[in-house]
């Protein structure tokens, strides 16, 4: 057996009480606060400054806590948020298309297959409309329409127009927003941040979190660092695939550290393989490029009807092409969600249909949108993309189709958070994408820039404050005790294990093996004998990583193999956990695609009888531990998931 189940426990998800509009209010109104002159007693350790840990550490600051941020890279504005090009939802119904905040609920607990929780997705929803007034006042020039008033466009998985935008630079825009508002407070002086230093482990005592240890990746040196709370706010592992969307630094690291000292992990099988990527052109590249789904709006993605056809697109005619989203899902067509998007994707280059030179792309096809509206309108909305596009490929994307193709994305799963952003760690809080909450088993496009933002701006500076206040009057947060001593003995030990090793092969050539073993067996579709097949292979390849890794054997100074290398150890171990959180699922829910599963038509089959729950994962003897938390639906009633 690949893991055991504790029925004695149920996770408290700690949700107030009161009808499902009332709940947050509810909250604000009874949670504990602390004196504006007591706040300064209190320090409080960010790890991560993309748009969540940006926005949390500045709003937390502001409030008068003292607060320690960190980020490996070399400033803030490099986080991966800057990638997040299409747009950010929010209800403001500019549109008077028949939007609303119970609309935007459903839609993104419909697109996450009924797999989240009601309360914590009623909430994403309420907030939304705030942050949108909250981001222009910060400057973010948000597209607008001649009369000045803010624009939308439609992404994919609803029917209504909720995305505001910034041409293709949404997330970039959104950060500079939240960085220039964590630069201020560090002027001022109640944020010390710290650039180019990494988490190494998570310190707790008697269950509560008390600090972390990091490593200079200038030096090597190690530090200490105590608080009275500790924000985890790392983003996703979906760089566990190798070849993602994802810049190569991102990983997940500090949440499986947090997990390792007992965070519980939830639903990491979970993982959203994104329809709009460019397809891979050669063994020699170590990630992929993201093409933004707002592109979907416009452009119409069709395959030709025959099987290697090698046609240029423009040759190939209007009834000899198979526009297979309009076909399979004519109300939502080309904004079908994005699993359904992937996995369709799929099915016609698996078919033989695939175009491009490795045959594994489709096409994404602006020719109709040009027709209609003209290429300046186009250009207008899309130009930085298509200039992207061009510099890429060397193809103009006015001229003929782009090419396109599914890859790693995003990660619903996370740490388990309760209501309060709280994991099962006393004084653990985790926002963002490293936390599992909101989405469910499928994330609809532009709600990760929202969730950042609602997480850090809006939710963390009630609920955390909350919890300290929990604690009484504030005192030193310390490093010299046991607990942390014996950490860093433990994280030193690691660093120089790994630089002794001395074998052959390269931390990439691991990585990459990895990444092939989940794409093909815990990827876009899975069942039980390729999951079993996975977990076996990646134990083998864990204990050849631990004989055969070559690394300079320096642990003092700059040596990013070393820092890659101890990613890589940890992704060995999320990834078997991926297989078994997936082996453990047997139903169809989302980008979790049991081939067992299925509909006669071929869609994800649903078992709300018996999967109605979020699998929360503790670290066993011998074999992880899961424990179900689950799902009630009192405002919803779960139905099949069409978007025929």
């Amino acid at each position: 057996m690949y893991f055991t189940t504790d029925t004695a426990t149920t996770p408290f998800a700690k949700i107030p009480e009161g009808d499902l509009t009332e709940k947050w209010s509810n909250f604000k109104d009874k949670a504990r606060l602390i004196s504006p002159n007591n706040r300064k007693n209190y320090h409080i350790v960010v790890v991560g400054t993309g748009l969540s840990g940006a926005s949390a550490a500045a709003s937390l600051a502001e409030q008068g806590y003292r607060v320690t941020t960190f980020c490996f890279q070399d400033s803030p504005r490099r986080a991966h948020s800057v990638a997040a090009q299409g747009g950010v939802n929010a209800m403001k119904n500019y549109k008077n298309d028949g939007d609303s905040v119970f609309r935007m609920f459903y839609d993104t607990l419909k697109g996450g297959d009924f797999r989240a929780r009601e309360a914590n997705v009623y909430r994403l929803a309420e907030c939304s409309a705030s942050l949108i007034d909250q981001a222009v006042a910060q400057g973010v020039p948000f597209a607008r329409e001649y009369s000045g008033y803010l624009n939308n466009r439609s992404f994919g998985g609803v029917q209504v127009s909720r995305t505001f935008y910034a041409r293709g630079q949404t997330g970039q825009q959104l950060l500079l927003g939240a960085y220039q508002a964590l630069m201020r407070q560090v002027h001022l002086g109640r944020v010390t941040a710290y650039i180019r230093h990494e988490m190494l482990d998570l310190v707790t005592e008697n269950g509560v979190a008390k600090g972390i240890l990091v490593r200079n990746l200038d030096t090597g040196e190690i530090s200490r660092h105590g608080a009275h709370a500790v924000v985890l706010a790392s983003g996703g592992f979906g760089k566990i695939y190798y070849l993602s969307t994802l810049a190569m630094g991102c990983n997940g690291s500090a949440i499986w550290r947090a997990h390792k000292r007992g965070a519980w992990a939830s639903c990491p099988s979970w993982t959203q393989i994104h329809p709009t990527c460019l397809p891979q052109s050669g063994n020699h590249q170590s990630k992929l490029t993201l093409m933004s789904e707002s592109l979907r709006n416009d452009g119409r993605i069709w395959t030709p009807l025959a099987k290697n056809d090698t046609r240029q697109p423009g040759a190939i005619p209007e009834e000899e092409r198979d526009y297979y989203l309009e076909r399979k899902y004519p109300s939502y067509g080309n904004l079908a969600p994005r699993d359904i998007a992937s996995r369709a994707a799929k099915e016609r280059i698996d078919a033989g249909q695939g175009v491009g030179p490795l045959k594994n792309a489709v096409y994404l096809d602006f020719k109709d949108a040009i027709a209609s509206q003209g290429k300046d309108a186009i250009a207008k909305k899309y130009g930085n993309l298509f200039s992207m596009y061009e510099k890429i490929t060397g193809i103009n994307a006015y001229q003929q189709p782009m090419m396109i193709s599914p890859a790693a994305h995003f990660s619903m799963g996370g740490l388990w958070v309760d209501y309060e952003l709280s994991s099962n760690i006393s004084g653990l809080f985790v926002i963002g994408e490293a936390n599992f909450s909101d989405h469910g088993a499928n994330r609809l496009g532009a709600n990760s820039l929202l969730q950042a933002c609602v997480d850090g701006y809006y939710i963390l500076p009630q609920t955390l404050p909350h919890y300290l206040a929990h604690l009484g009057k504030g005192t030193q947060a310390g490093t010299q005790s046991a607990a942390f001593e014996a950490c860093e003995k433990e994280v030193k030990t690691k660093l120089s294990e790994l630089c002794r090793i001395n074998g052959s092969k390269t931390v990439d050539h691991f990585h990459r093996e990895l990444g092939k073993i989940l794409y093909d067996k815990c990827g876009l579709s899975r069942n039980e004998k390729g999951l079993i097949a996975a977990i076996e292979s990646i134990r083998v390849l864990r204990e050849a990583f631990y004989r055969e890794l070559k690394i300079p054997p320096t642990e003092n100074g700059i040596n990013e193999e070393l820092e890659k290398a101890g990613r890589v150890a940890d992704y060995l171990e999320i990834g078997e956990l991926m297989c078994v959180d997936a082996l453990s699922r047997e139903e169809s829910c989302g980008a979790h695609f049991r081939e067992e599963y299925q509909t006669s038509d071929g869609e994800a089959k649903r078992n709300d009888r018996d999967y109605a729950f979020i699998s929360c994962w503790r670290p066993g003897e011998n074999t992880p531990v899961l424990i179900k938390e689950p799902l009630n639906f009192a405002y919803t009633e779960p139905t099949e998931r069409s978007y025929k």
